[in-house]
């Protein structure tokens, strides 16, 4: 079967790729680089510039505390935030025991096994919220 031109040129350029490889090879096998790894090695002077000779140890300046460098975010601290917000019962529905309370222009779901009484529409009410599956929701719902 008969080669094709293309064919050709890419068997060509394979053997010219693998020749260069070799040649390469053998010309680091002639001239070793002295030194390995320590030829390889860079440091990082007092002023943060990279450098090729090590530091001198005695030429430290000043003890560094560990315990006073912060890697991460520094932790909040707790503040006491009364959790318990109040609000308007906007809507009840008694026979399926869900409704809404109203907060400023925030809306909660509520639902009857929450609320310590018998909950009504236009009631007054204190309450914590709880983030919920489908938001926020109103428990430990106290009417006022």
């Amino acid at each position: 079967m008969a080669e094709t031109f293309n064919k050709k040129e890419r068997e060509k350029k394979k053997e010219k790729r693998r020749k260069d490889k070799l040649s390469k090879k053998e010309a680091r096998k002639e001239n070793p680089t002295r030194g390995g790894l320590d030829q390889m090695m860079a440091y990082v002077d007092e002023n943060g510039m990279l450098t090729d000779t090590p530091p001198d140890p005695n030429a430290k300046k000043a003890k560094i505390n560990l315990s006073e460098i912060e890697v991460s975010i520094p932790k909040k601290e707790k503040e006491d935030i009364d959790p318990t917000m109040t609000g308007t019962i906007s809507y009840y529905d008694s026979s399926k025991g869900y409704g809404f309370i109203k907060s400023g222009d925030e809306s909660f779901f509520m639902h009857r096994n929450n609320v310590s009484g018998e909950p009504v529409e236009g009631k007054r009410v204190r309450f914590e919220k709880e983030k919920g599956t489908r938001g926020w929701t109103a428990v430990r719902v106290v009417l006022e």
